[in-house]
């Protein structure tokens, strides 16, 4: 079901005009207007282990207009809401970008952003204080590019109406892009067995040539690196509703292991969306240390930063489990990362043919 129904955007635009009153009434009682949100520090997250994410815990920091760069703050956050209200009336959207440049016709020159990661962080704090979805706003960030394509039959809204697609038959090589809120998506029907999270564009594209989509009924999702928070979203709803395992397929270094990480037990970044982004039930079956030894894949050394990250990630919540444990060391140990691709060196097929069958047949995905 849409979440862009009208309902849900006189919602959003209700919960910011709420916001906004909450600081006219702060004024109208003689208190000085305040913003409480949780504190939005890498201290200040924890891992919940019954829902299995990233949430935020109980420390929360106030924005006051006691001081200049507060009252700065919280006149930002009213001229925004402004400005998304507005939009929401026109059914219009815009971009991040496009808001950090839009605030330069803001009549009041304080009320203006300084950078894009400012005008970024005030979206998000709006997101958090108003429980509402950026998406709900019609905020978009620039486009990922992201794909899928595999046995899946969808419904989407376009500006001529309603069409229907099938991520294989309708699409070209390229696969379905996937909208900036894939809640806007319908699934009709699908014969997928299974979803496939791939990181690399290289990767992608060997398995769509070799048919692994079609000879495994898998649907693949194309990553691009660090996952966007609508390819997370579409992959939790092909999970939460069509029942499909998830499996997520990067390269062999700790970067890769946290775009795995981000999949299934979200990120800090976006801690107060991780019941509606992350995929818990998520496995790993991307390229790991073992593989570097038992296929003796070409490799690349670790680098300092590398170390001390897979070090950070031992005693990282995400990674605890005796798995995590054994393949960081082991990589530790033998001092090598590999990517995706390098399974290549024992031929274009034998990804297709023999690496992703046999991993997912001992995993009891196939």
């Amino acid at each position: 079901m849409s979440t862009d129904s009208p309902q849900a955007e006189g919602d959003a635009r209700e919960r910011l005009i709420d916001l906004a009153a909450q600081f006219y009434d702060q004024f109208d009682h003689g208190d000085v207007p305040t913003m409480s949100i949780p504190t939005r520090t890498k201290s200040n997250i924890v891992f919940d282990d019954e829902k299995g994410v990233w949430v935020y815990g109980d420390r929360h920091s106030t924005r006051s207009a006691k001081t200049v760069s507060g009252a700065q703050k919280l006149l930002k956050a009213i001229y925004t809401i402004d400005f998304l209200a507005q939009q929401l009336d026109e059914d219009r959207s815009s971009t991040l970008r496009e808001l950090y440049y839009l605030s330069e016709s803001f009549d009041e020159k304080d009320a203006q952003f300084n950078s894009q990661d400012e005008s970024n962080q005030l979206i998000e704090d709006l997101e958090i204080v108003s429980e509402v979805r950026r998406e709900e706003f019609h905020m978009r960030p620039e486009e990922s590019g992201a794909t899928i394509m595999g046995p899946l039959r969808i419904r989407e809204q376009t500006r001529r109406g309603e069409r229907e697609i099938h991520c294989q038959e309708d699409v070209g090589e390229g696969g379905y892009q996937i909208p900036n809120n894939p809640d806007t998506i319908e699934f009709l029907d699908n014969d997928a067995d299974f979803v496939l999270c791939v990181e690399t564009g290289g990767m992608r594209d060997r398995l769509v040539e070799n048919g692994f989509d079609e000879e495994y009924n898998a649907i693949i999702v194309h990553l691009k690196g660090q996952p966007a928070r609508a390819t997370r979203r579409i992959t939790k709803r092909l999970h939460d509703e069509l029942g499909l395992p998830v499996t997520v397929f990067t390269d062999g270094d700790p970067w890769s292991y946290r775009i795995f990480g981000s999949v299934a037990y979200g990120s800090i970044k976006s801690a107060h969306l991780s019941e509606y982004l992350a995929t818990p039930e998520a496995q790993y079956i991307g390229i790991q240390p073992e593989d570097i030894v038992d296929y003796d894949l070409p490799t690349d050394p670790l680098s300092d930063s590398d170390v001390n990250a897979l070090e950070s990630e031992l005693e990282d919540p995400r990674f605890t489990s005796d798995y995590w444990k054994e393949q960081i060391e082991l990589q530790l140990d033998i001092e090598k990362k590999a990517e995706q691709q390098s399974l290549a060196a024992r031929g274009l097929d034998f990804v297709t043919d023999t690496y992703l069958p046999e991993r997912l047949d001992e995993m009891g995905v196939i």
